[in-house]
């Protein structure tokens, strides 16, 4: 197994989700204090042992305020911020920071009253990643998060030939993972024809082809390889992280069927000594059905172009998948509160612990998983952070 930049092996230790879907009651403190309490008592450890903190958010909640609220003094801290692929890109942060000797245990930590925000009429979405700086010049065209999305579905349609219903069965396949998860705020089936019929968005999305908006927290405890003997589960190691930023407009993305998880992956990879094949389960960004599909290309699971066909044969499904992915519903169905790609890690180690419940995925041979995978995107394909993990 290599290790992160250092001397010392990195295990996830403790991860949790906190009351997640429709929250009304609670603020976005709270969220993160009562995520942090559970991803704590599942570690077993004590407080005392996190020297280190990762948080960022869509609203004010800066690190020195949450560590406050928490009742935490860091001694090493990140607040990097670049959307959706954050918790991936501070997950690495923090896992070379630990094997570097530079901190010990490190709580990376998200709470988000997104839906209830939107619901009481407030806003509060971090419009400088959305209409400011060179920004302001591609929004009067229409060119908005959902647009971007939708432009870059409409390239690679153009470009290979992938159909609606190719992409229609991501969000069924989703629905089919979160049908098993007691959580997941959406359990209903769905259908490809529902997907195509729903109202229009964004062309080609329909609302189903969408992420929900939810309310949730979730925390993960990273530690050195000396905890691990003090801890109450299993560990679950880092082996290998890749990040990435490649663009923001629009005229500076070389090719919109091309993410920036195609750096991101091939250096996680690389660091993890593992290849695409020997993958058990993935966790990867759905704030749109394009998202997953591409990711999959980019990460190496299949080839440029044959995203489509890999995804309409029902691979992704925890039932009889050959790649189960978002094994929780993802963002498409489970939960999404914001920024998300904390949430992929969570599921990532309770598939690798074999906690996943009625969704628990098996290898052929009845075995747990043993490595699998977190891929973040950030903005419209402008970040990446992938994160390969093993038991």
């Amino acid at each position: 197994m290599m290790t992160p930049s250092g001397n010392r092996k990195v295990a996830v230790v403790g991860v949790a989700l906190s009351d997640c879907g429709r929250v009304d009651e609670a603020t976005p403190y709270a969220l993160h204090a009562q995520a942090a309490r559970r991803a704590l008592a599942d570690s077993g450890l004590d407080r005392s042992v996190i020297d280190g903190l990762a948080s960022a958010g869509l609203g004010t909640l800066a690190p020195a305020e949450v560590a406050e609220y928490l009742g935490l003094r860091p001694t090493w801290v990140d607040s990097t911020s670049v959307g959706g692929s954050t918790w991936e890109v501070m997950a690495a942060h923090a896992a070379d920071a630990i094997a570097a000797g530079h901190a010990n245990a490190v709580l990376l930590v998200y709470g988000s009253t997104a839906r209830a925000d939107i619901k009481a009429g407030r806003r509060t979405g971090n419009l400088s990643f959305g209409a400011r700086g060179p920004l302001q010049f591609e929004v009067p065209y229409g060119h908005t998060l959902i647009a971007k999305y939708a432009m870059a579905a409409r390239r690679h349609m153009h470009e290979y030939g992938t159909t609606l219903e190719q992409l229609a069965s991501v969000a069924v396949q989703a629905r089919q993972n979160a049908a098993l998860n007691p959580d997941a705020m959406f359990r209903d089936p769905i259908t490809v024809d529902d997907v195509l019929s729903g109202p229009m968005i964004a062309d080609p999305f329909t609302k189903l082809h969408c992420c929900l908006r939810s309310d949730g927290g979730a925390a993960v405890l990273l530690a050195a390889q000396e905890y691990v003997r003090d801890c109450r589960t299993a560990p679950v190691w880092v082996l290998g992280t890749g990040e990435h930023v490649s663009h923001t407009t629009m005229s500076e993305w070389p090719d919109f069927t091309v993410s920036p998880a195609a750096v991101s992956g091939r250096i996680a990879f690389e660091r993890a000594g593992v290849r695409p094949g020997d993958i058990d389960v993935a966790q990867i960004y759905d704030a749109f059905t394009y998202m997953t599909l591409v990711t999959l290309e980019d990460l190496g699971f299949c080839a440029k172009g044959e995203g489509g066909a890999f995804v309409g044969k029902g691979r992704l499904r925890v039932a009889g998948g050959e790649l189960p992915v978002n094994t929780d519903g993802g963002g498409l169905s489970g939960q999404h509160p914001g920024m998300r790609g904390l949430f992929l890690l969570v599921e990532a180690v309770r598939q690798l612990r074999g906690a996943g419940g009625g969704r628990q995925v098996r290898r052929p041979d009845g075995a747990l998983p043993e490595l699998a995978v977190a891929s973040g995107t950030g903005g419209w394909f402008c970040s990446a952070g992938t994160v390969v993990l093993g038991r």
